[in-house]
């Protein structure tokens, strides 16, 4: 059996404990911060979305690149798994919609809980406030050095050091840095799953205002439509956020400096422009001697009304009867095509997980091993692996950390 070393303690990490332990190995768990489980705890907006309840082909489809890396680790370990392990440990799970597992309590810090009995059950030695500075290793074993001077030797390491998404929970790239170092290549890394800024001022006066069922399309300078979805987002105090613009930032983020990308939100998806027209006749013949801008608050949030009409170039104080077709044909555009250009994404401190990172071609998929340096595996963020939300960025940390564990003995 081996002597463990664990470098971090998120999802990958006690992942990676747990299946080392189970082997028989001695593991020992360093954490740099005064708590495991930080980015756990605030995923899924507290709730933590602990995976997708949806087979191999649904993750694989929901992985940006790089999910043919993954099938070893994912036959080895798969979303029932991690939920069979989270309930063994006394925490009930629950699916919601579009299949994602949530603990039944909606509390994060209940799966936390969880990983964290079953490695002191199975004996794993948890060392928190351990600051790694270094990872040395050779065909004897490695040597992890410390801020504090205090090393650790061993015969493995697992390196479980998450990328450089909320810096604030202790990602910060040090495992990019250890990597390098050992002469791995890292791929260039992005902020992904990440609200845009927006140039647009209107932004700014739709703070809070939460769309249901629109169309997101993005644009690039020519034209050229980069994504389109339906579903939710949020106008904030610097542009757009919400699942829409989250799952857009998975498929641009690496481009944003290439590009200039407009996006155009469709208010009203389910009508063509021929039908919204009809339906704003309507409107207008109802109220046919109110003023303009009483005349569309059925058809738009109250919030949105004085934007649209400013970009639709109409009096608000206008009757409708004197509303012109020229005009009307303006209001139809802008609400099919409500403009929001693109300035760049809130970086690192806002994403979910970053995008990039050490060449999976330098990693063996069986086993999560570099093959570069002997005795040294990766897992996790840390790696060029990044998927949509819903479950799927954490089933990657499940099953890198558990195939890592679990090959050691």
């Amino acid at each position: 059996m081996s002597k463990v070393i664990v470098i971090g303690g998120g999802a990958a990490g006690m992942m990676a404990a747990i299946g080392a332990a189970y082997n028989g190995n001695t593991v020992e768990l360093l954490e740099k911060n005064d708590r495991l489980g930080k980015k756990i705890f605030i995923t899924g907006k507290g709730r933590c979305n602990i995976t997708n309840a949806s087979d191999i082909q649904n993750h694989f489809a929901n992985i940006m690149r790089n999910s043919k890396f993954l099938y070893s680790a994912y036959n080895n370990f798969s979303y029932e798994d991690i939920c069979n392990m989270i309930e063994s440990a006394g925490v009930k799970t629950k699916i919601e919609r579009g299949n994602r597992v949530f603990p039944e309590s909606d509390k994060s810090s209940d799966v936390i809980w969880a990983l964290s009995k079953m490695m002191k059950d199975i004996g794993v030695n948890v060392r928190l406030n351990k600051n790694v500075t270094d990872v040395l290793s050779d065909a004897s074993g490695v040597i992890v050095k410390c801020f504090d001077g205090k090393d650790f030797m061993g015969d493995k390491c697992i390196i479980a050091t998450g990328g450089l998404s909320y810096p604030s929970t202790g990602s910060t790239g040090d495992g990019y840095k250890f990597a390098k170092n050992m002469g791995h290549t890292i791929e260039e890394t992005y902020p992904s799953l990440v609200p845009f800024n927006i140039k647009e001022e209107y932004c700014k006066r739709l703070q809070g205002l939460s769309l249901k069922n629109v169309t997101l399309t993005i644009k690039d300078e020519n034209g050229k439509v980069h994504y389109s979805e339906m579903g939710e987002m949020l106008f904030t105090h610097f542009g757009i956020s919400g699942p829409l613009v989250l799952s857009a930032s998975a498929y641009l983020s690496d481009t944003l400096k290439k590009h200039q990308y407009v996006g155009y939100i469709d208010l009203k998806p389910a009508l063509d422009e021929e039908m919204l027209d009809k339906r704003i006749l309507k409107d207008f013949q109802d109220g046919i001697n109110k003023n303009f801008n009483n005349a569309i608050e059925k058809l738009l949030p109250k919030k949105m009304i004085p934007v649209i009409i400013e970009l639709a170039k109409i009096n608000p104080y206008k009757k409708v009867h004197e509303i012109t077709k020229e005009e009307r044909e303006n209001l139809v555009k802008i609400i099919k095509n409500l403009p929001v250009h693109i300035s760049g994404t809130r970086g690192y401190n806002e994403a979910i997980i970053t995008k990039g990172g050490i060449s999976i071609k330098e990693i063996n998929p069986k086993t999560m091993e570099s093959k570069i340096m002997p005795n040294i595996y990766f897992v996790g963020e840390v790696l060029d692996l990044d998927a949509m939300t819903g479950g799927y960025n954490l089933q990657i940390a499940w099953s890198t950390g558990y195939l890592a564990g679990n090959s050691i003995y």
